[in-house]
C-alpha cells in the first residue's frame, strides 16, 4: 500500500522505546527519511547500527534541554512522532510531591509544547505536516495512583487539539494515540516491580494485573508495538487526509466507555 510519504523527513522522540523503535522501522519502509532522538546516546546505539539513521541524543524535560536539541536536529521535519514519556510516580493524589508533578509535567507535556514551538511553524509555511502525539487510555479513563501521569497526558491530549483547531487549515494534522498495556520496556518495569511485591512470576504479574487493575481490557493479554505502530504511521500518511484533532485508543477494550 502505497502511504504516499516517501522522501518525507520524520523525527521521532522516544526513539529507542518499543513503540519508537517499530515506528522507525514502519517509516524506513515506507521510503521515509528519518532521525530519532532519545535521552541517553548509548539507547540510540542500536538504532544506528540496525537503520543507519541519524540519531540525536537530548533531554526535552526542560526549554533549554528542547532548545538544545533543536539546535542541533533543526527544524526541516515534515513528520514528527512525539513518544517520550514516562510513567512518573505514584500514590494518593492529595500526597503527591512538587517534584512528582514537575517531573511528569515537563517530561510528559511541556516537551511536547516546547517542541511543537519549534517543529510546527515550518510544517505550516509548507502547507504539509503530520504530529501524532503518544497519550495513553488514561486520558479517559484515569487511575487514582497514576495522577500526575493522567494529568499530564490529558493537558498533553488537549494541547494537540488546540493546535489542530488553530492550524489544521493550513496543512498541519495533528492526532494522538492511546495506547494501554503494550509490551515495552516501561510495563515491563511495571510488572517486575509487581512481581516482586506479590512473590510471584512475571506472568502471573500480568494475569493478576489485568483482573485486578484492568477489567475492561478484554483481550486479557499486553498488546504489541507491531499493533501500534501501523496506526501512527498511517495517521502520518496521505491516506489520512481527513483525520485531524482525534485520539485513536489502541488499548484492547481497555477503556470502558464509548468513545465519542
Amino acid at each position: 500500500m502505497d502511504l504516499g510519504i516517501k522522501g518525507k523527513r520524520a523525527l521521532v522522540t522516544g526513539g529507542s522505546g518499543g513503540m519508537g523503535i517499530e515506528t522507525i522501522k514502519r517509516f524506513i519502509e515506507a521510503g521515509v527519511t528519518v532521525t530519532a532522538t532519545d535521552l541517553k546516546d548509548e539507547d540510540l546505539e542500536p538504532l544506528r547500527k540496525e537503520f543507519g539513521i541519524e540519531c540525536i541524543a537530548g533531554d526535552l524535560s526542560s526549554k533549554s534541554g528542547v532548545d538544545d536539541f533543536i539546535a542541533k536536529a533543526g527544524t526541516d521535519f515534515d513528520i514528527w512522532v512525539h513518544a517520550a514519556g514516562v510513567t512518573g510516580d505514584k500514590g494518593d493524589p492529595l500526597t503527591m510531591s512538587e517534584e512528582a508533578w514537575e517531573d511528569a509535567l515537563n517530561i510528559d507535556f511541556m516537551s511536547g509544547v516546547r517542541m511543537a514551538r519549534h517543529l510546527c511553524p515550518p510544517m505550516i509555511d509548507r502547507g504539509w505536516g503530520r504530529v501524532v502525539f503518544v497519550t495513553s487510555e488514561n486520558v479517559a479513563q484515569p487511575y487514582p495512583e497514576e495522577t500526575v501521569y493522567n494529568s499530564a497526558k490529558s493537558a498533553l491530549l488537549s494541547h494537540a487539539k488546540s493546535i489542530a483547531m488553530a492550524h489544521s487549515d493550513k496543512g498541519l494534522l495533528v492526532n494522538c494515540i492511546a495506547p494501554a498495556f503494550i509490551e515495552t520496556p516501561m510495563t515491563d518495569g511495571m510488572m517486575e516491580k509487581r512481581k516482586e511485591e506479590k512473590g510471584c512470576s512475571f506472568d502471573e504479574a500480568v494475569e493478576s494485573f489485568l483482573e485486578e487493575e484492568r477489567p475492561y481490557l478484554v483481550m486479557k493479554r499486553r498488546g504489541k508495538v507491531e499493533e501500534v505502530a501501523p496506526v501512527i504511521v498511517f495517521l502520518c500518511s496521505e491516506l489520512s487526509s481527513f483525520v485531524t484533532g482525534s485520539n485513536w485508543r489502541i488499548d484492547g477494550g481497555a477503556v470502558g466507555s464509548i468513545n465519542v
